[in-house]
């Protein structure tokens, strides 16, 4: 069997992740309803590792952050830590969040029982909280029905021109069925046929999340590391 060519990077992940200033600081995540971005996020594959600061971080501070980050040699097993952890913590505090950043296999087997929705209604019983103005920026949007009400659901965490990550969620009541893995499949092949490269991303500590990946036959191509202020 041929090698995976991997199309997911670590600058992509980090575009595809943050919304940045014209320093090319973290204002905030790229999401419909965006939130405050890291404080310092690293992301580091087998070959290159990339970093950003965010905005709200002092200048000096900062330029600290930056001569550190970009002593960071790149990973050589994906759960290790950055060389200067320890010192990155100490001078920022707040609160540690890591994990892998996967991509798809080459060929995804379209799945049946899934369909694309763009109707809020449809998410009220199982997922209230989603607003109508917030669809346009999931889509594509991949869901198991029953009885007319979505119960599994991929959507798009963030988008951007060039890729989109997932956002997965399935009510209580379903779980344990298999529907995560068949809505992703089909979120991934949407993604692809809009011209994008579908990305999933999750922490070390999601042992459902990183279930479906495996599933999936995801491949991991960087770890993120990041710290958000308390």
């Amino acid at each position: 069997m041929a090698e995976q060519v991997l199309n997911g990077t670590p600058s992509l992940h980090l575009r595809t992740l943050y919304l940045f200033d014209a320093a090319g600081r973290t204002e905030s995540t790229l999401e419909p309803q965006p939130t405050d971005g890291p404080s310092l996020t690293l992301i580091r594959g087998l070959s290159k590792r990339v970093w950003a600061v965010g905005s709200r971080v002092a200048p000096g501070l900062a330029e600290q952050l930056d001569l550190l980050a970009g002593r960071e040699p790149p990973l050589e097993e994906w759960r290790d830590p950055p060389r200067f952890a320890e010192r990155y913590r100490a001078l920022l505090g707040g609160v540690l969040v890591s994990g892998p950043a996967l991509e798809f296999p080459d060929r995804i087997d379209a799945p049946e029982g899934v369909i694309l929705i763009d109707d809020v209604r449809v998410l009220q019983r199982h997922f209230p909280g989603w607003t109508a103005e917030e669809i346009s920026g999931r889509t594509p949007m991949a869901a198991v029905m029953v009885d007319g009400h979505a119960v599994s659901l991929c959507a798009c965490a963030r988008r951007t021109g060039e890729a989109a990550e997932a956002s997965l969620e399935t009510a209580e009541p379903f779980r344990g069925q298999g529907l995560a893995e068949r809505v992703t499949a089909a979120w991934a092949i949407a993604v692809r046929e809009s011209g994008r490269t579908p990305l999933y991303s999750t922490s070390w500590e999601n042992t459902a999340s990183l279930a479906v990946a495996r599933k999936l036959g995801l491949t991991t191509y960087a770890a993120s590391w990041s710290l958000y202020q308390k």
